[in-house]
């Protein structure tokens, strides 16, 4: 219930308006005409700052316009982003899909796809032992000790990391570029070993946990299919 107060202009003192508007917090809720009577001032009294409402309603209408505006760029800017990506990939795809041999399509999964992805490393990396070594002498894949991917990879299908060193088993001399990576598992059969697609930048926040991973990992599939095809075996 609101508290009364004497209205003999006499009677009221600086203490008795504080006093009542300390018990009655909501006053100008519900007097809203009251606040027509003020007159605020910024100006610095005693040490404390008065408060203006109308410069401080202004100044809060203004930032809320600047965070609204803000926000309203970021999301624009990620859409951008995000149909760039896609177009990216897009053009990876079928640069994929125009190889002319297993050789080639190595080529452009190893040396191609730096250039339309805009990383500066692209790596396949598979497991085999010596007896097998031979047979995926090819340039741009690297061959890695049976159980090194499980023991990179864990049960994950993805890794992306941030601020890190690239390890020479994956970028060779290279591998002093990379600064963030994305590895990829490639599970191309049950007759293949286990393999990785790994892709390194230079800028260490170029890949982070986290990140959206649905298109590369869509390349992963292209390239995991294609590579039956090219190699003859069953999925």
């Amino acid at each position: 219930m609101t508290k009364e107060i004497d209205t003999d202009e006499n009677n009221i003192t600086k203490e008795d308006v504080l006093s009542y508007l300390a018990q009655n917090p909501d006053f100008l809720k519900t007097t809203p005409e009251a606040a027509d009577l003020l007159v605020p001032s910024k100006d610095k009294k005693n040490g404390r700052k008065v408060a203006d409402f109308q410069y401080y309603l202004v100044e809060k209408a203004r930032a809320d316009k600047a965070n609204v505006e803000k926000q309203t760029q970021d999301i624009i800017e990620t859409a951008r982003s995000n149909m760039h990506n896609q177009t990216r990939m897009h053009a990876a795809v079928l640069k994929l899909l125009e190889a002319e041999s297993f050789q080639d399509f190595i080529h452009i999964i190893t040396m191609d796809l730096n250039a339309i992805l805009n990383v500066d490393l692209t790596c396949l990396v598979i497991e085999s032992d010596a007896s097998h070594a031979a047979a995926l002498n090819l340039n741009g894949i690297r061959i890695v000790p049976e159980g090194t991917i499980s023991a990179w990879m864990g049960a994950k299908e993805h890794i992306l990391e941030s601020d890190i060193y690239g390890v020479e088993e994956i970028y060779g001399g290279g591998a002093g570029l990379v600064r963030s990576q994305a590895l990829l598992r490639i599970d191309v059969s049950a007759m293949t070993p286990p393999a990785i697609l790994a892709f390194g930048s230079r800028d260490p926040n170029t890949f982070q946990a986290g990140q959206g991973v649905e298109l590369i990992s869509f390349l992963t599939r292209v390239i995991e299919r294609s590579m039956r095809a090219w190699l003859n075996v069953p999925g």
